[in-house]
């Protein structure tokens, strides 16, 4: 996902992540660093990642409406409903 929003931003005359460091800066997801995840822990994680990144998608998506860039827009509405998806397939995956 990130290389061709990073070419459409760099496109338009933006600028991108630009090492490990910077990215670590930015990283809105946390790490688990943890020995042992049960599965119904990591499902649960997994799925509330998504859940987080569906919205900053639709943040992202709201940017480029404001700057008519419908290309980029058009790119994050396939991985939105991509996420989106994933959410479901998590829940109905981690459910009892």
């Amino acid at each position: 996902m990130t290389d061709p929003l990073a070419e459409r931003v760099r496109k338009v005359g933006g600028t991108t992540l630009r090492s490990i460091g910077h990215i670590a800066r930015q990283q809105r997801i946390k790490d688990n660093d943890a020995v042992y995840v049960t599965p119904e822990d990591m499902l649960a994680e997994l799925r509330e990642d998504n859940a987080a990144l569906a919205g900053r998608l639709r943040e992202a998506h709201a940017v480029c409406e404001e700057h008519r860039d419908i290309a980029a827009a058009s790119l994050i509405e396939n991985w939105l409903d991509e996420t989106e998806r994933r959410c479901w397939f998590l829940f109905e995956a981690g459910r009892r």
